[in-house]
Protein backbone atom coordinates (compact mmCIF):
# COMPACT_ATOMS: atom_id res chain seq x y z
CA UNK A 1 0.00 0.00 0.00
CA UNK A 2 2.19 2.63 -1.04
CA UNK A 3 -0.32 5.31 -0.84
CA UNK A 4 -0.17 5.12 2.71
CA UNK A 5 2.97 6.18 3.49
CA UNK A 6 2.84 8.98 0.95
CA UNK A 7 -0.64 9.99 2.49
CA UNK A 8 0.70 11.05 6.20
CA UNK A 9 3.59 13.10 4.89
CA UNK A 10 2.90 14.72 2.00
CA UNK A 11 0.94 17.34 3.67
CA UNK A 12 4.54 18.19 5.34
CA UNK A 13 6.06 18.82 2.31
CA UNK A 14 4.06 21.79 2.43
CA UNK A 15 5.97 25.56 2.00
CA UNK A 16 6.24 26.91 5.83
CA UNK A 17 6.10 30.27 7.03
CA UNK A 18 9.03 31.94 8.38
CA UNK A 19 9.06 33.94 11.06
CA UNK A 20 11.77 37.10 10.72
CA UNK A 21 10.92 38.97 13.26
CA UNK A 22 13.62 37.56 15.10
CA UNK A 23 17.38 36.54 14.65
CA UNK A 24 17.67 32.60 15.82
CA UNK A 25 19.50 33.60 18.91
CA UNK A 26 16.66 36.14 19.72
CA UNK A 27 14.38 33.03 19.78
CA UNK A 28 16.28 30.57 22.02
CA UNK A 29 14.06 28.33 23.30
CA UNK A 30 12.61 28.31 27.23
CA UNK A 31 13.57 25.37 29.37
CA UNK A 32 10.04 23.93 29.79
CA UNK A 33 9.75 24.29 25.25
CA UNK A 34 12.87 21.95 25.53
CA UNK A 35 11.48 19.85 27.78
CA UNK A 36 7.98 19.70 25.91
CA UNK A 37 10.18 19.02 22.93
CA UNK A 38 11.76 15.97 23.99
CA UNK A 39 9.15 14.66 25.55
CA UNK A 40 7.50 14.19 22.75
CA UNK A 41 10.94 13.16 20.77
CA UNK A 42 10.96 10.71 23.16
CA UNK A 43 7.88 9.36 23.39
CA UNK A 44 7.90 8.47 19.74
CA UNK A 45 11.08 7.24 19.58
CA UNK A 46 10.20 4.87 22.20
CA UNK A 47 7.14 3.82 20.02
CA UNK A 48 9.67 3.26 16.90
CA UNK A 49 8.64 6.29 15.28
CA UNK A 50 11.95 7.82 15.30
CA UNK A 51 12.13 11.81 14.97
CA UNK A 52 16.07 11.04 14.16
CA UNK A 53 18.62 12.79 16.98
CA UNK A 54 17.23 14.13 19.88
CA UNK A 55 17.93 17.70 20.07
CA UNK A 56 15.37 18.88 22.12
CA UNK A 57 13.44 20.98 18.82
CA UNK A 58 10.43 20.76 17.43
CA UNK A 59 12.01 19.59 13.78
CA UNK A 60 10.73 18.53 10.46
CA UNK A 61 11.19 14.80 11.42
CA UNK A 62 9.83 15.33 14.90
CA UNK A 63 6.35 16.67 13.21
CA UNK A 64 6.57 13.98 10.32
CA UNK A 65 7.09 10.87 12.76
CA UNK A 66 4.07 12.17 14.68
CA UNK A 67 2.12 12.46 11.51
CA UNK A 68 2.83 8.62 10.81
CA UNK A 69 2.12 7.33 14.34
CA UNK A 70 -1.00 9.39 14.17
CA UNK A 71 -1.38 7.40 11.10
CA UNK A 72 -0.65 4.01 12.37
CA UNK A 73 -3.34 4.33 15.13
CA UNK A 74 -5.74 5.13 12.09
CA UNK A 75 -6.04 8.44 12.75
CA UNK A 76 -5.50 11.49 10.14
CA UNK A 77 -2.74 13.38 10.41
CA UNK A 78 -2.37 16.86 11.60
CA UNK A 79 -2.11 19.98 9.79
CA UNK A 80 1.46 20.98 9.85
CA UNK A 81 2.52 24.01 12.60
CA UNK A 82 2.79 27.20 10.95
CA UNK A 83 6.73 26.74 11.59
CA UNK A 84 8.99 24.43 13.10
CA UNK A 85 9.48 26.10 16.14
CA UNK A 86 5.30 26.17 17.09
CA UNK A 87 4.12 23.03 19.39
CA UNK A 88 2.42 20.59 16.99
CA UNK A 89 -0.95 19.02 18.40
CA UNK A 90 -0.15 16.23 20.84
CA UNK A 91 -3.76 15.53 21.99
CA UNK A 92 -4.27 12.16 22.51
CA UNK A 93 -0.71 11.27 23.32
CA UNK A 94 0.01 9.55 26.50
CA UNK A 95 3.58 11.03 26.42
CA UNK A 96 3.41 10.34 30.47
CA UNK A 97 3.51 6.75 29.43
CA UNK A 98 7.49 7.44 29.40
CA UNK A 99 7.99 8.30 32.21
CA UNK A 100 10.30 11.19 32.95
CA UNK A 101 11.96 13.18 29.84
CA UNK A 102 15.13 13.15 31.26
CA UNK A 103 17.38 10.53 33.12
CA UNK A 104 20.48 10.83 34.97
CA UNK A 105 23.16 8.17 33.94
CA UNK A 106 25.95 7.17 35.61
CA UNK A 107 29.00 6.91 32.67
CA UNK A 108 30.60 3.60 32.99
CA UNK A 109 33.95 1.92 31.97
CA UNK A 110 32.41 0.18 29.21
CA UNK A 111 31.10 3.22 27.68
CA UNK A 112 34.57 4.21 26.76
CA UNK A 113 36.03 1.38 25.68
CA UNK A 114 35.79 2.00 21.86
CA UNK A 115 37.21 5.65 21.71
CA UNK A 116 39.72 6.92 20.14
CA UNK A 117 41.58 8.54 16.89
CA UNK A 118 39.77 8.15 13.91
CA UNK A 119 41.99 9.77 10.79
CA UNK A 120 40.06 11.98 8.30
CA UNK A 121 42.00 10.48 5.35
CA UNK A 122 40.17 7.52 4.22
CA UNK A 123 43.47 5.28 3.44
CA UNK A 124 44.99 5.98 7.28
CA UNK A 125 41.41 4.70 8.15
CA UNK A 126 41.70 1.62 6.25
CA UNK A 127 44.95 0.84 8.23
CA UNK A 128 43.05 0.78 11.52
CA UNK A 129 41.48 -2.46 12.67
CA UNK A 130 38.26 -0.40 13.77
CA UNK A 131 36.35 2.88 13.77
CA UNK A 132 35.72 3.86 17.22
CA UNK A 133 34.00 6.90 18.28
CA UNK A 134 35.97 10.17 18.41
CA UNK A 135 34.59 11.34 21.64
CA UNK A 136 33.15 9.89 24.83
CA UNK A 137 30.16 12.85 24.59
CA UNK A 138 30.13 10.85 20.76
CA UNK A 139 29.66 7.49 22.34
CA UNK A 140 27.15 8.84 25.16
CA UNK A 141 25.07 11.36 22.44
CA UNK A 142 24.79 8.04 20.21
CA UNK A 143 24.08 5.94 22.88
CA UNK A 144 20.84 7.83 24.03
CA UNK A 145 20.01 8.52 20.32
CA UNK A 146 21.17 12.28 20.77
CA UNK A 147 23.00 15.28 19.23
CA UNK A 148 25.96 15.55 20.55
CA UNK A 149 25.14 19.29 20.96
CA UNK A 150 22.23 19.04 22.75
CA UNK A 151 24.29 16.47 25.22
CA UNK A 152 26.18 19.21 25.48
CA UNK A 153 23.50 21.60 26.27
CA UNK A 154 21.95 19.55 28.99
CA UNK A 155 25.44 18.78 30.28
CA UNK A 156 27.15 22.43 30.69
CA UNK A 157 30.89 21.69 31.07
CA UNK A 158 30.64 17.94 32.00
CA UNK A 159 31.07 16.57 28.14
CA UNK A 160 34.99 17.66 27.56
CA UNK A 161 36.21 15.50 30.39
CA UNK A 162 33.88 11.85 30.85
CA UNK A 163 34.81 9.90 32.77
CA UNK A 164 33.67 6.74 34.55
CA UNK A 165 31.17 7.16 37.27
CA UNK A 166 30.30 10.71 36.30
CA UNK A 167 26.77 11.55 36.39
CA UNK A 168 25.23 13.09 32.84
CA UNK A 169 21.50 14.58 32.22
CA UNK A 170 20.48 12.29 28.87
CA UNK A 171 16.76 11.39 27.30
CA UNK A 172 14.99 9.06 28.52
CA UNK A 173 15.19 6.65 25.64
CA UNK A 174 16.07 2.87 25.17
CA UNK A 175 19.86 3.05 25.05
CA UNK A 176 21.66 1.93 21.90
CA UNK A 177 24.53 -0.52 23.23
CA UNK A 178 27.26 -0.72 20.65
CA UNK A 179 28.57 -3.86 22.27
CA UNK A 180 25.13 -5.63 21.84
CA UNK A 181 25.28 -5.28 17.73
CA UNK A 182 27.49 -8.52 17.66
CA UNK A 183 24.65 -10.56 19.51
CA UNK A 184 21.53 -9.62 17.64
CA UNK A 185 19.38 -11.93 15.53
CA UNK A 186 17.88 -10.23 12.66
CA UNK A 187 17.28 -13.61 10.89
CA UNK A 188 19.47 -15.26 8.60
CA UNK A 189 22.31 -12.76 9.14
CA UNK A 190 26.31 -12.97 8.06
CA UNK A 191 28.76 -11.31 10.70
CA UNK A 192 31.09 -9.63 9.28
CA UNK A 193 31.57 -8.94 5.82
CA UNK A 194 32.31 -6.64 3.24
CA UNK A 195 29.36 -4.16 3.27
CA UNK A 196 28.65 -3.68 -0.21
CA UNK A 197 30.38 -6.33 -2.03
CA UNK A 198 28.57 -7.47 -5.06
CA UNK A 199 26.48 -10.18 -4.78
CA UNK A 200 28.62 -12.91 -6.25
CA UNK A 201 31.69 -11.79 -4.58
CA UNK A 202 31.09 -11.33 -0.57
CA UNK A 203 34.32 -12.40 1.19
CA UNK A 204 34.35 -12.34 4.68
CA UNK A 205 37.77 -11.13 6.99
CA UNK A 206 39.24 -14.86 6.48
CA UNK A 207 39.10 -14.10 2.48
CA UNK A 208 36.53 -16.65 2.08
CA UNK A 209 34.14 -16.34 -0.56
CA UNK A 210 30.54 -17.03 0.85
CA UNK A 211 27.16 -17.51 -1.44
CA UNK A 212 24.84 -15.25 -0.83
CA UNK A 213 21.52 -16.90 1.65
CA UNK A 214 18.98 -18.58 -1.03
CA UNK A 215 16.67 -16.57 -2.70
CA UNK A 216 14.07 -18.16 -0.53
CA UNK A 217 11.13 -15.51 1.26
CA UNK A 218 11.03 -16.94 4.64
CA UNK A 219 7.24 -17.01 6.42
CA UNK A 220 7.50 -13.59 8.08
CA UNK A 221 8.77 -11.54 4.84
CA UNK A 222 5.79 -12.69 3.06
CA UNK A 223 4.20 -9.96 5.25
CA UNK A 224 6.63 -7.23 5.84
CA UNK A 225 7.07 -4.89 3.93
CA UNK A 226 9.51 -1.49 3.76
CA UNK A 227 8.47 1.53 1.81
CA UNK A 228 10.87 4.61 1.39
CA UNK A 229 9.43 7.57 0.38
CA UNK A 230 12.28 9.64 -1.87
CA UNK A 231 10.72 12.91 -0.87
CA UNK A 232 10.02 13.20 2.36
CA UNK A 233 12.88 11.16 3.26
CA UNK A 234 10.94 9.00 5.67
CA UNK A 235 11.56 4.81 5.54
CA UNK A 236 8.21 2.69 7.04
CA UNK A 237 7.89 -0.73 8.67
CA UNK A 238 4.17 -2.31 7.29
CA UNK A 239 3.24 -5.93 8.95
CA UNK A 240 0.49 -6.65 6.32
CA UNK A 241 -0.83 -3.10 5.64
CA UNK A 242 -0.18 -2.00 8.99
CA UNK A 243 2.60 0.56 9.56
CA UNK A 244 3.99 -0.37 12.59
CA UNK A 245 7.31 2.13 12.79
CA UNK A 246 9.07 4.83 10.83
CA UNK A 247 12.31 5.99 10.54
CA UNK A 248 14.04 9.09 8.66
CA UNK A 249 16.44 8.36 6.14
CA UNK A 250 19.16 10.05 4.03
CA UNK A 251 18.64 8.90 -0.15
CA UNK A 252 20.99 9.33 -2.81
CA UNK A 253 21.79 12.54 -4.70
CA UNK A 254 21.02 13.53 -8.30
CA UNK A 255 24.09 12.17 -9.68
CA UNK A 256 24.05 8.84 -7.16
CA UNK A 257 20.15 8.48 -6.75
CA UNK A 258 18.79 6.11 -4.82
CA UNK A 259 17.28 3.14 -7.52
CA UNK A 260 13.67 3.81 -7.86
CA UNK A 261 11.97 0.61 -7.82
CA UNK A 262 10.86 -2.94 -5.83
CA UNK A 263 13.67 -4.89 -3.95
CA UNK A 264 14.13 -7.64 -1.76
CA UNK A 265 16.42 -7.85 1.14
CA UNK A 266 19.25 -9.92 0.41
CA UNK A 267 21.02 -10.31 3.52
CA UNK A 268 21.90 -8.33 7.08
CA UNK A 269 25.52 -8.11 8.15
CA UNK A 270 26.43 -6.92 11.33
CA UNK A 271 29.88 -4.50 11.61
CA UNK A 272 30.43 -4.60 8.48
CA UNK A 273 33.43 -3.81 6.58
CA UNK A 274 33.48 -1.03 3.96
CA UNK A 275 34.67 -1.00 0.69
CA UNK A 276 35.99 2.88 -0.14
CA UNK A 277 35.98 3.16 -3.96
CA UNK A 278 36.09 6.68 -4.74
CA UNK A 279 35.32 5.80 -8.65
CA UNK A 280 31.87 3.80 -7.59
CA UNK A 281 30.88 6.30 -5.29
CA UNK A 282 30.89 8.89 -7.66
CA UNK A 283 30.00 7.72 -10.75
CA UNK A 284 28.52 4.49 -9.83
CA UNK A 285 31.19 2.59 -11.62
CA UNK A 286 33.50 0.21 -9.37
CA UNK A 287 37.26 0.54 -9.91
CA UNK A 288 40.74 -1.37 -8.91
CA UNK A 289 41.26 1.65 -6.60
CA UNK A 290 39.72 1.34 -3.21
CA UNK A 291 40.24 0.83 0.16
CA UNK A 292 38.87 -1.21 2.73
CA UNK A 293 37.73 0.56 5.59
CA UNK A 294 37.03 -1.58 9.04
CA UNK A 295 34.33 -2.12 10.67
CA UNK A 296 32.67 0.49 13.80
CA UNK A 297 30.36 3.08 14.75
CA UNK A 298 32.43 5.49 12.66
CA UNK A 299 32.41 3.70 9.45
CA UNK A 300 30.81 5.71 6.43
CA UNK A 301 27.99 2.92 6.62
CA UNK A 302 27.84 2.38 10.36
CA UNK A 303 26.81 -0.83 12.11
CA UNK A 304 24.53 -2.39 10.03
CA UNK A 305 24.33 -3.41 6.05
CA UNK A 306 20.92 -4.49 4.65
CA UNK A 307 22.02 -5.53 1.52
CA UNK A 308 19.60 -5.52 -1.27
CA UNK A 309 19.07 -7.51 -4.54
CA UNK A 310 20.71 -4.35 -6.18
CA UNK A 311 24.35 -4.34 -6.79
CA UNK A 312 26.16 -2.48 -4.24
CA UNK A 313 22.73 -0.66 -2.47
CA UNK A 314 21.45 -1.27 0.78
CA UNK A 315 20.09 0.26 3.76
CA UNK A 316 22.69 0.79 6.46
CA UNK A 317 24.29 2.91 9.62
CA UNK A 318 26.11 6.25 9.70
CA UNK A 319 29.19 8.15 11.37
CA UNK A 320 27.24 10.76 11.38
CA UNK A 321 23.53 10.60 12.62
CA UNK A 322 22.70 14.68 12.46
CA UNK A 323 23.24 14.54 9.26
CA UNK A 324 20.06 12.15 8.45
CA UNK A 325 17.72 13.77 6.62
CA UNK A 326 20.02 16.90 5.52
CA UNK A 327 22.54 15.51 2.88
CA UNK A 328 22.53 13.28 0.09
CA UNK A 329 23.99 9.30 -0.12
CA UNK A 330 25.59 7.90 -2.87
CA UNK A 331 22.79 5.74 -3.85
CA UNK A 332 21.91 3.75 -0.80
CA UNK A 333 19.67 4.28 2.10
CA UNK A 334 21.50 6.05 5.30
CA UNK A 335 19.92 6.02 9.04
CA UNK A 336 21.06 6.36 12.44
CA UNK A 337 23.20 3.31 13.94
CA UNK A 338 19.79 3.26 16.56
CA UNK A 339 17.31 3.20 13.78
CA UNK A 340 18.95 0.51 11.92
CA UNK A 341 19.85 -1.76 14.23
CA UNK A 342 16.04 -1.54 15.18
CA UNK A 343 15.02 -2.02 12.11
CA UNK A 344 17.21 -4.95 11.20
CA UNK A 345 15.55 -6.87 14.39
CA UNK A 346 11.93 -6.40 12.15
CA UNK A 347 13.00 -7.48 8.44
CA UNK A 348 14.51 -10.61 7.26
CA UNK A 349 16.33 -11.46 3.70
CA UNK A 350 12.98 -11.86 1.59
CA UNK A 351 11.23 -8.75 2.83
CA UNK A 352 10.08 -6.46 -0.08
CA UNK A 353 11.53 -2.80 -0.28
CA UNK A 354 9.92 -0.17 -2.39
CA UNK A 355 11.60 2.74 -3.02
CA UNK A 356 9.51 5.32 -4.51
Amino acid sequence: MLGLLIAATTVLSAPRKRNHSKSPKEQKPEPAQIEAATRLQVFLDRANFSPGAINGNYGEFTIKALALYRQSRGEPPPSPPANLNTAPDVSGLDSSSVGPTFITYTVTDADLQKIGPVPSAVAAQAKLKFLPYRSPAEAIAEKFHSDIRFLEQLNPGKTKLIKPGQQLSVPNVEPFELAGVKDLKPGSEIASLVANDLPDETTPANGQVVSPPPNKSPPAALTMSIKIDTKTNMLGVFEADKLIAAYPVTIGSGSTASPIGEWKVQRIVKLPRFRYDKQMLQHGRRSGNFHMLPPGPNSPVGVIWIALNQKGIGLHGTSEPETIGRATSHGCIRLANWDVVRLAQKVKPGVAVSIH
